[in-house]
Parts: C-alpha cells; sequence; structure tokens
C-alpha cells in the first residue's frame, strides 16, 4: 500500500516554540520536489510529545492540505493511553490521511497481550489503515514478532515500522504475515538490508535533509538492485549515524535550519543541539553533498 522513502517529517517550530506553518509548506514542497514517496507527520520526529491534542490535529490536518494528495499522508496517531490514541487516529482520518502510524505505548510498560489488545482497539474503533511502530530504545516496549504478526489478522492494521535494526526479526515477520503486513524500517542505517530482505520502505530520518538520495536508495533496493543500492547510500552512512548524536529530532532539525529550511525553534524539553556537535552534524551533510545555507 505504500512504499519507498516516508519521510519522519520534522514539525518546524519559531524560536519561541510557536508552531510555523509556513516553514511547514516550503518543507513539504522541498520534499515532494525530491522525490519523498510519502509523508509521516507529528510522529517522534515531529515532537509528537510536546504538541498539545488541537495542535496534533491541526498539523495533520494542514499536511493533508499541503499535499493535497500528490504523496501519501500518514499520520503518528500514538499514544500510551488507548482512549486518546483511538481519538487521535479518529481526528487524523477526519483530516483525510491516508493510514496512521501508532507506535506502541510507552512508558507503561503493557505485556504482549496489553499490545495485542490495545491496537485491536484502535483498528477496530476507526477504519483506517494502521501501521504498527515498534521502537523499544524510546518506549521501553518491545512488541515481538508474535504479536505483529497476531496482528496481521485484523484487515485493517496494514504495516509495521519495525526500529530494531534486527534483520532477524524482519524475516520472521515476513514468515508469519508477509502477505499481510509490509515491513517497513524506522532504522536508516539498515533501512537498505531490511528493503533488499523483503520490506517496502523506510521511514526516516534521514530523509529529512537527503529526500533525492533516500528515495533513489529504495527505489533500488525495491528493484532488488543491491549495488545501485548501495551506490546512493554510502554517501549517507554518517547521516545515519550522526543525525543521532543527540536525541532525535534534535540533530536533524538544527540540520535542517543550517540548510536554511526551517528555523531553529524546538520545544523543551528538547533542546538547540549542543555546539561540540555542530561540525560532526556539518561533516555528516558535507558528506552526503549537502551544503549549509550561504
Amino acid at each position: 500500500m505504500f512504499h519507498g522513502s516516508m519521510v519522519a517529517l520534522v514539525t518546524p517550530m519559531a524560536a519561541d516554540g510557536s508552531l510555523d506553518y509556513g516553514a511547514l509548506e516550503r518543507l513539504i514542497e522541498f520534499h515532494v520536489a525530491n522525490g519523498t514517496d510519502g509523508i509521516v507527520a507529528v510522529g517522534t520526529t515531529g515532537e509528537s510529545a510536546t504538541l498539545d491534542h488541537t495542535e496534533h490535529c491541526e498539523v495533520i490536518r494542514r499536511v493533508v492540505q499541503i499535499v493535497a494528495g500528490r504523496v501519501p499522508v500518514i499520520a503518528g496517531t500514538g499514544a500510551n493511553s488507548t482512549t486518546e490514541a483511538i481519538d487521535l487516529t479518529r481526528c487524523a482520518m477526519q483530516a483525510g490521511a491516508d493510514a496512521c502510524l501508532l507506535v506502541t505505548p510507552y512508558y507503561n510498560k503493557p505485556t504482549q497481550e496489553g499490545l495485542y489488545l490495545h491496537h485491536k482497539a484502535v483498528a477496530e474503533a476507526v477504519a483506517i489503515p494502521q501501521i504498527l511502530y515498534n521502537v523499544p530504545g524510546r518506549t521501553a516496549c518491545d512488541m515481538l514478532p508474535e504479536t505483529a504478526v497476531r496482528l496481521a489478522g485484523i484487515s485493517n492494521i496494514v504495516g509495521i515500522k519495525e526500529a530494531t535494526g534486527d534483520i532477524g526479526r524482519v524475516t520472521q515477520i515476513l514468515d508469519g504475515a508477509g502477505d499481510r503486513l509490509d515491513i517497513y524500517s524506522g532504522d536508516d542505517a539498515t533501512c537498505r538490508e531490511l528493503i533488499l530482505a523483503g520490506g517496502k520502505g523506510c521511514i526516516s530520518v534521514t530523509a529529512n535533509v537527503a529526500p533525492a538520495a533516500m528515495h533513489a536508495m529504495c527505489a533500488a533496493a525495491l528493484a532488488g538492485d543491491a549495488e545501485e543500492a548501495e551506490r546512493h547510500d554510502a554517501p549517507l552512512r554518517a547521516l545515519h549515524r550522526d543525525l543521532f548524536v543527540e536525541a532525535n529530532p534534535i540533530p536533524v532539525k538544527w540540520a535542517l535550519h543550517d540548510m536554511g529550511l526551517i528555523p531553529a525553534g524546538i520545544r523543551l524539553p528538547l533542546t538547540p543541539l549542543a555546539e561540540p556537535y555542530h561540525a560532526t552534524v556539518r561533516a555528516a551533510l558535507a558528506e552526503a553533498g549537502i551544503a549549509a545555507a550561504s
């Protein structure tokens, strides 16, 4: 249903932390012009945890409006409260999103049965296509492959963003539900490998700053051309690594500001990229052939 390089879009903010919708529109046009295959709005990289409910729904609505059907829009609507996740998912469907991305409930550490019942409840309450999102390094909650396979039996659960970087887990899910559940990489460093193993694409942080290269790499991998995929991926390796020198989205927002694409705003408790890392991120951008704003 969805494929290729799908950007985990940042949410542009002014220096005071207010949302900058003009910058959001410019950023979306940058992605459409550079071949991004899908826009993922208000996920972790979009600072969903610092937006209130009204802002969250408004950003989704604006993204859908600006994109205007040119590429799919996937809305981040996960929460650690099942009722809140249902409310956000319903809001995204009403705004016209093509699908929703639901992170595993964070902090409260549900059991595998709890994870199953949580996602089942959201899927049954809201008919929009839904993509599971497993990122235990941030949530302290790990959806095991067998739970993902079990959830694949629900008709509008259509995919999973697997961010562990463990290709063996991907193989387990493909073996159990590959005909019912598309798999997307949530780890840029192993995205190419995951697609070549049978995945459908990547929900990418790196694509924020290198959309054309990520599109080309994913397209080559989807075509089964490992050599061409490697050629596009090699210059991006430093970005895959160094956009995480501090917690995402701190480095990628700083990089986009350095490129002249967005203002410098970020919301507490996140802070601007520490000065010692500026040269590190700039060097990674340069390796990928990306220049700072003049």
